[in-house]
């Protein structure tokens, strides 16, 4: 293809970006204009995928990591033949549009994960290499490269500034993920000004020192861009690192090279200028035929890779029955048939931390559900997150634990990346209160949908000596408004089972287990209600004869504090319910009928107890209602000690209810 007709297709991307910006009259239009030539490169001389089948397992990956420059990217989408249209095009950032303001997770589209807070996608990508690489070990065999794809990347200079980058760089390169292929928009500009401003590290020394293969490139020319995505396909041990130094704005004769393009439409004198400058036709949204039947090459293109790759599974399938069906499991991401394996727990088996319930839990499921895999933020022993009869990722085939090192950021995204494979189970465990770290990471995972396990252990004060700066107070409450997220907290080693069972059926969001440190007593349940229950969120665990006069409702460790209180309490002859509420989103998606059920809206005496915040618990006891909780920072001291400080006691609630009572 001559360097003219290249040209062509590259002012189609800048000029399509930049029409749909200014009729939105919102968007950033700077960086698809820098951008479109090592996109185009890219996009029609190396990236594999089939437009009319973006399922496709062994495709490439492609992250638009500057989400802010979307319209590149539904550009090249539009071009190249996914379902992306014309119509969506010119419906860019609109309410219902598959186009909006950021690029968010829709593979049906060619979308392949949520951008926009940025380092996200890099993060995301460098998971999505940690999949490809665990995936290649399991299934490859000589002459059969099931698995083989790159993952690659458009970053920006604020990519590069966000503090999860280099958590993923070094976690990158430590474990040489070489099909890992970024792209570095080196454009010199953010919205503030020049990034002389506050970023003058020298890139390429940085990435060097984190183990990556770095080339330097100018991000207008095609041919050095192409020369440089081939010597970095050639380069297996290590990831790469493409510094291409573009032009924000390139084209717009009063805009290029300054902040004033990054976030804000050109203007339609602007506009008419930069396609006067370019020799582009004044017409809006123009896409020269010849142009639009190049890009659509990769159709026919994509279809045959995919036949080829099809084909040569029908082979592997025959040589190698058992993986072709093990394959085929982990596509359907089946981990629910299993329940047979997951442990159950006898009250004579004496105390058990729910984190310690969790550990033996997964030692037990995990030679069944081979797509499990995941690790901790350098807290495996303290989070039980250990698979014992299994290597350790990056050291021998089949490795499926996980050091992600004190990274919890990081971690988060990663962990989202594995599952954005579609073939992943993946779970990462931390302490509650490090979640301030990777809550980023978090809320991308449930705006995706990816399904993530997140075991977050030391739930509260309960963990003791280590003081305030490792008790989380305000995170139960703050984890439960976070959409599209399960929290589960399991009061007992059986509800904690019950509640792996439901993460692992959640195939449309994550899910949080929110586990104790301290040991809880095994709930009897020929006496209480059954622990598979917890499937519902909440629900009536302990119960009086006739209409109750209070209800008692708790969570986690304090559930015990209830049941003993009902004891007591019934004993003096109170008519009392004890309702577990171990998942608000779970209890929230029951039927009416249900809820009424257990919280009847006549009951107006109702008590929460949790060791937390109390803020989220009115939503259940109302106003007229009473919640024991902890709305201060805690304290270094034995556990026992902290919850008598704080009134976490049965005490405390057997004499708050009958204050109740009497009112």
């Amino acid at each position: 293809m001559n360097k003219r007709f290249d040209e062509l297709c590259i002012n189609t991307l800048r000029m399509l970006s930049a029409d749909a910006v200014q009729k939105a009259n919102s968007g950033h239009p700077g960086m698809p204009m820098g951008d479109a030539a090592m996109a185009y490169t890219l996009w029609t001389k190396f990236l594999k995928h089939n437009p009319k089948n973006p399922h496709w397992h062994n495709r490439d990956r492609f992250i638009l990591s500057a989400g802010h420059g979307s319209m590149l990217l539904y550009s090249l989408l539009h071009l190249t033949g996914h379902n992306i249209s014309m119509k969506d095009i010119k419906n860019f950032r609109q309410l219902g549009s598959k186009t909006p303001g950021h690029p968010e997770h829709d593979l049906d589209s060619g979308i392949e994960t949520t951008t926009g807070p940025l380092g996200q996608g890099f993060a995301t990508g460098v998971g999505m290499a940690v999949a490809e690489k665990y995936l290649a070990e399991m299934f490859n065999k000589p002459g059969f490269s099931i698995i083989d794809h790159y993952i690659y990347a458009i970053c920006s200079d604020g990519d590069l500034m966000e503090g999860i980058s280099h958590e993923a760089a070094s976690f990158a390169g430590h474990f040489g993920l070489g099909k890992l292929i970024y792209l570095y928009s080196d454009n010199k500009i953010s919205i503030d000004g020049s990034t002389d401003l506050t970023f003058t590290e020298n890139v390429a020394s940085r990435f060097r020192a984190y183990n990556w293969h770095v080339q330097k490139v100018d991000g207008n020319d095609v041919q050095e861009v192409a020369s440089a995505i081939r010597e970095a396909q050639k380069e297996s041990g290590k990831p790469s690192m493409i510094i291409a130094r573009t032009h924000i704005g390139y084209g717009s004769p009063n805009k290029h090279d300054t902040s004033g393009v990054h976030g804000s439409p050109l203007g339609e004198e602007e506009l008419k200028l930069t396609k006067e400058n370019l020799g582009w036709p004044l017409k809006k949204f123009y896409v020269p035929p010849e142009v639009l039947s190049h890009f659509r090459k990769a159709v026919d293109k994509g279809k045959k890779a995919e036949e080829q790759w099809k084909e040569k599974f029908k082979k592997y399938r025959k040589k190698y029955p058992k993986l072709a069906k093990q394959w085929n499991m982990m596509v359907k991401r089946n981990g629910t048939d299993h329940k047979k394996y997951f442990p159950s727990f006898k009250p004579s088996d004496g105390p058990l931390a729910t984190r310690s319930a969790s550990g033996k839990i997964l030692n037990s499921i995990a030679d069944h559900i081979p797509h499990l895999l995941g690790g901790s933020a350098d807290l495996a022993p303290s989070n039980n997150t250990y698979l014992k009869d299994y290597p350790e990722f990056g050291s021998k085939k089949g490795g499926r634990n996980f050091h992600f090192g004190v990274r919890e950021h990081v971690m988060g995204a990663i962990l989202n990346g594995m599952a954005l494979s579609n073939m992943l189970i993946p779970y990462g465990g931390t302490f509650f209160v490090f979640t301030d770290y990777m809550r980023s990471s978090m809320r991308i995972s449930a705006l995706t949908g990816a399904h993530v396990i997140y075991i977050l252990t030391h739930d509260s004060v309960g963990l003791g000596e280590d003081g305030p700066t490792h008790q989380p107070i305000g995170h139960l409450t703050s984890m439960r408004a976070m959409p599209n997220m399960s929290l589960i907290r399991p009061a007992d080693a059986n509800e904690t089972s019950v509640a792996w069972q439901v993460a692992l059926e959640q195939k449309d969001r994550p899910c949080s287990l929110i586990l104790t440190r301290q040991k809880l007593p095994v709930i009897d349940r020929k006496k209480y209600a059954s622990a598979s229950l917890i499937r519902k969120g909440g629900y009536i665990l302990a119960d009086c004869k006739g209409k109750p006069r209070i209800i008692i409702i708790a969570s986690g460790s304090e559930v015990h504090l209830a049941l003993e209180a009902f004891e007591r309490l019934s004993a003096e002859g109170h008519r009392v319910r004890v309702v577990n509420m171990a998942s608000f989103d779970l209890y929230e998606r029951q039927s009416g009928a249900y809820k009424d059920n257990v919280l009847p809206p006549d009951i107006e005496n109702r008590i929460a107890i949790e060791a937390g915040h109390t803020l989220s618990m009115y939503k259940y006891v109302g106003l007229k209602g009473d919640v024991i909780g902890i709305d201060s920072f805690g304290a270094s001291a034995p556990a026992k000690d902290l919850f008598k400080k704080f009134g976490i006691t049965t005490d405390n609630l057997v004499r708050r209810v009958r204050t109740m009572l009497k009112g």
